[in-house]
């Protein structure tokens, strides 16, 4: 993975066998961005997405190995109040099954790069969006209230 800052962004360039999520938040850590989105595109070889179960809060993870094309990933950034930042990422791949397109997406688990990954990520300008529960639902979402 090699990356570069431009302006406000940051360009990230994956390679073969980097996880991305991983390599995204350790760009976010060592750039100290608290708060972010980001996207890309790439070519993976191993995925695992998932899909909420909102009745009892729990994910079914899909997994898929082979030849996929990261049409499409997109994610945040938001830290807690102890400033540990966290992903929450979606993304859509493609890739032939019998000769026929197929489409894999969903909430992003892990993706490793099989042939390249290009990441664009947009620091929060001027603030940090946190995390907080939402007692409805129980999940976590963003806190806009904080700043």
């Amino acid at each position: 993975m090699d990356y570069k800052k431009f302006g406000d962004s940051i360009y990230a360039r994956f390679d073969r066998g980097d996880e991305v999520l991983s390599g995204i938040l350790n760009i976010c850590k060592k750039e100290n961005i608290l708060s972010a989105s980001f996207s890309g595109i790439g070519g993976c070889g191993d995925v695992t997405v998932a899909t909420l179960i909102p009745e009892n809060n729990n994910f079914v993870p899909h997994n898929k190995t082979g030849l996929l094309e990261m049409i499409s990933v997109n994610g945040s950034i938001s830290a807690n109040n102890n400033n540990e930042i966290f992903e929450h990422t979606h993304a859509m791949f493609s890739y032939l099954e019998n000769d026929e397109m197929k489409f894999l997406g969903g909430h992003l688990l892990s993706a490793v790069v099989s042939y390249t990954a290009e990441i664009v990520i947009r620091p929060v300008q001027n603030g940090v969006i946190r995390r907080k529960k939402d007692e409805i639902t129980g999940i976590t979402v963003w806190d806009l209230g904080n700043n």
